[in-house]
């Protein structure tokens, strides 16, 4: 467990932040905004967990976790100091996630247009929580073509978009909720 005695240290007052391994960066560095983002995917789920239950929720408690090891991971440089002795994710959280989009999915009544984010409170924020993800993808696929980031990293985040549509739909009624897009409906 991480132990917290103090919030503010100071460090950060020159626009400069600390990665795991002690590396001094700019607040603005690729790497920051990548890990701010699962941050701020993480604060989102928080919001739909304000309107799950059950096995739901129970999910997106793993998730929320998981969500704190693959910050972990991307504030650990793969390449860098301590590098061995860091936190990584690993395939067998990036499986257990498609194991369960799986289940959800067999349930689901079948797609026959592009959802629209909303239906329940709970799909609404599974959605923003979904395209906050989304952003981070695209953030962590940037930072891999400068940096190097674990693979397991980048099938996890990828692995968990899916999974928030899926149970947005699982939310809404198991699909029967969805808002559905009608091209050209308000011409």
């Amino acid at each position: 467990m991480v132990r917290l005695s103090r919030i503010y240290t100071r460090g950060g007052d020159g626009g400069e932040t600390s990665l795991g391994n002690g590396e001094r960066v700019p607040k603005h560095a690729l790497r920051v905004a990548v890990y701010g983002t699962v941050d701020e995917a993480n604060a989102v789920i928080g919001l739909a967990r304000l309107h799950t239950e059950s096995d739901s929720d129970t999910m997106l408690a793993r998730i929320q976790n998981d969500l704190f090891d693959l910050g972990a991971d991307l504030c650990m440089p793969p390449d860098g100091r301590k590098a061995d002795a860091a936190l990584r994710i690993v395939d067998a959280q990036v499986e257990r996630l498609e194991q369960e989009i799986d289940e959800m999915n067999a349930r689901l009544a079948p797609l026959e247009s592009f959802v629209l984010p909303g239906g329940s409170p709970a799909a609404a924020y599974l959605h923003l929580a979904r395209t906050v993800v989304r952003r981070a993808e695209r953030l962590m696929t940037e930072l891999a073509e400068h940096e190097p980031v674990s693979p397991a990293v980048l099938r996890y985040i990828n692995r968990l978009s899916d999974h928030l549509f899926v149970l947005a739909r699982h939310e809404n009624a198991e699909g029967r909720g969805d808002v559905l897009w009608r091209p050209g409906a308000h011409r």
